[in-house]
């Protein structure tokens, strides 16, 4: 079969010539995979509400020789109360760098995907995000094998050390102390 059904969160978004994007992902099936998403910034396209960061979607993808391109998507929840915190909408964008950085492509991690919806669901309804924020680093670490089981990190020791295992800076945490 050369098209297949897939759900998943986008995490990340970049422009790609005139009218297309290419998504980051992180599906349950997959792990986080790029796909290739022709024609959605074109004013016409249906799709292009779809394709929004922190967006739950379900996707049908076409296998082509380089990315999956997408054919249909359906969003399932929008998150719209973290869109509509500029706080919220923050650290989301520090929780999506994180994962895009440290998850490898197209490897199935199911505990990673549950985790970010999880806490994404967790960011709708609550207002400590501090510390909703540290047990999701904690655990995104453990489930990755960075660090062990029931060992705990200080909130001061654990971007220091992400940002070892990256060998660069973090680019939302630099803005995470202000909104928190």
């Amino acid at each position: 079969m050369r098209s297949y059904t897939i759900e998943g969160i986008i995490i990340k978004r970049r422009n790609m010539g005139e009218a297309d994007r290419i998504l980051t992902v992180m599906t349950k099936e997959h792990g986080k995979i790029q796909v290739k998403a022709v024609g959605v910034r074109r004013i016409t396209s249906r799709r292009s509400s779809h394709v929004e960061l922190l967006n739950t979607v379900s996707m049908t993808l076409y296998k082509s020789q380089r990315l999956p391109v997408l054919t249909e998507i359906m969003t399932s929840e929008d998150f719209s109360e973290i869109k509509s915190d500029l706080k919220k909408v923050g650290v989301a964008y520090h929780i999506c760098e994180l994962i895009d950085s440290l998850c490898p492509e197209n490897q199935e991690n199911r505990q990673i995907y549950f985790l970010l919806k999880e806490l994404l669901e967790q960011f709708s309804i609550t207002e400590n995000l501090y510390e909703a924020v540290y047990q999701f680093e904690t655990k995104l670490l453990e489930q990755l094998g960075y660090w062990p089981e029931n060992e705990n990190l200080s909130e001061y020791e654990i971007s220091p050390f992400i940002e070892s295992i990256l060998e660069r800076k973090l680019k939302a945490r630099q803005i995470l102390p202000q909104l928190l």
